[in-house]
């Protein structure tokens, strides 16, 4: 019996990620769960799957439900909610699947309680790898990779710890413009943003699939987890989303991982790791699939995507710059106060106008993202 605590219960990870609970009561018991404001959802999941302890993180939402709290769950509402679930001792593994530099201080915490995680918040890497790579090394320790590009670099690696990597193959949807010409994003809406061809994703994220930006937090994600060069890292579109990324060694094999989209699969390899069990996903047939396509990024119609590479190689504190820019950008625009070209003109300021801190400390990275995010809310 694995004890897990789910940071982001209720969001789409945590709620696939509690289908996989519910599918081997006898494998898995969940004793932490956090949420930012589902109430609703939250008690549901309390009330199911009885955690000693859950944290919401808005105050009317704690209000409107911890009359309703059985006895056997202590519910919470503080700011370090989230850290104090991942400081449990009860816990076994933690699933951080928190949207933002949130996910940051959990992960941190986790790490120095000696806990497995199970990564999906991509953003804790962007802005803070050094930090949690050096956590990582010092406790001789992996992460498991749950978004499903990382989880698939990672199952391509097992096995081949001796082999040099010529380069990373990250691939991505190519999102809902992918087809546009540039001047038609000019006028693209919120809603026109939100229809993912592939995924079931939340708002943010299927914004940043939409900017491309997404893939650009992953290849910065990717040089953490994997410990490359950026340089190595080759995001590539691949609209069937089926080959979830792949490795190129130097001998010339390019060794695949493929599969339905479905993020049960990589959620359950990190729970199981290294045993493989049925996870629910719907399994691939090849033969109805037919053709796969694959192609180049437009970094001019996308400028995000490069806009990260440069981020990254500016190192220090700029990449967590570019994650504050690039949220506030995103909430501006999908509030209706941006356009969607203005997202990249806004990150691309923040970057070349951030001073540079070499090597930051974990509080040198909170300061830069709250002066990014006042700077950028103000238009500047």
């Amino acid at each position: 019996m694995k004890n897990i605590a789910i940071l982001g219960s209720t969001g789409s990870i945590g709620t696939q990620a509690l289908e996989i609970v519910r599918m081997y009561p006898e494998k898995f018991n969940v004793v932490g769960l956090a949420a930012k404001s589902n109430s609703e959802l939250l008690l549901k999941q309390i009330i199911q799957f009885k955690p000693v302890l859950a944290s919401i993180e808005d105050i009317n939402a704690y209000n409107s439900i911890k009359d309703d709290i059985p006895p056997y769950t202590t519910l919470i509402c503080q700011k370090d909610g989230m850290i104090q679930i991942a400081q449990m001792e009860q816990a076994d593994i933690m699933l951080v699947s928190v949207v933002g530099i949130a996910g940051l201080p959990a992960v941190v915490a986790g790490l120095k309680a000696k806990k497995k995680i199970a990564l999906a918040n991509k953003e804790a890497l962007v802005t803070g790898g050094k930090i949690v790579s050096d956590l990582v090394k010092a406790n001789n320790d992996i992460i498991y990779p749950v978004d499903s590009e990382h989880s698939a670099i990672f199952q391509c690696l097992q096995g081949n710890s001796n082999n040099k990597i010529n380069n990373i193959i990250l691939t991505a949807s190519g999102g809902p413009f992918r087809n546009y010409k540039k001047e038609q994003l000019l006028n693209v809406t919120a809603k026109d943003a939100l229809k993912h061809p592939t995924w079931n994703m939340g708002n943010k994220i299927t914004i940043d699939s939409s900017t491309i930006m997404n893939k650009g937090l992953e290849v910065i994600e990717a040089k953490w987890l994997f410990d490359v060069p950026v340089e190595k890292i080759k995001p590539l579109i691949h609209p069937e989303s089926i080959v979830h990324s792949a490795v190129e060694f130097e001998d010339g094999a390019l060794i695949a991982q493929m599969g339905e989209p479905d993020m049960k699969l990589p959620i359950m390899y990190a729970f199981e790791y290294p045993d493989r069990i049925y996870s629910g996903a719907k399994h691939l047939d090849l033969a109805q699939k037919g053709s796969l396509t694959f192609f180049e990024p437009d970094y001019d119609k996308f400028p995000c995507l490069q806009l990260a590479f440069e981020a990254i190689k500016m190192g220090g504190n700029i990449p967590c710059a570019l994650n504050a820019a690039n949220e506030v950008a995103v909430d501006l625009f999908l509030n209706g106060k941006i356009g969607f070209c203005d997202i990249p003109q806004m990150i691309e300021h923040t970057i070349f106008n951030t001073d540079i801190i070499k090597n930051p400390t974990i509080d040198d990275i909170y300061e830069t993202d709250r002066l990014v995010r006042i700077k950028v809310s103000k238009g500047g």
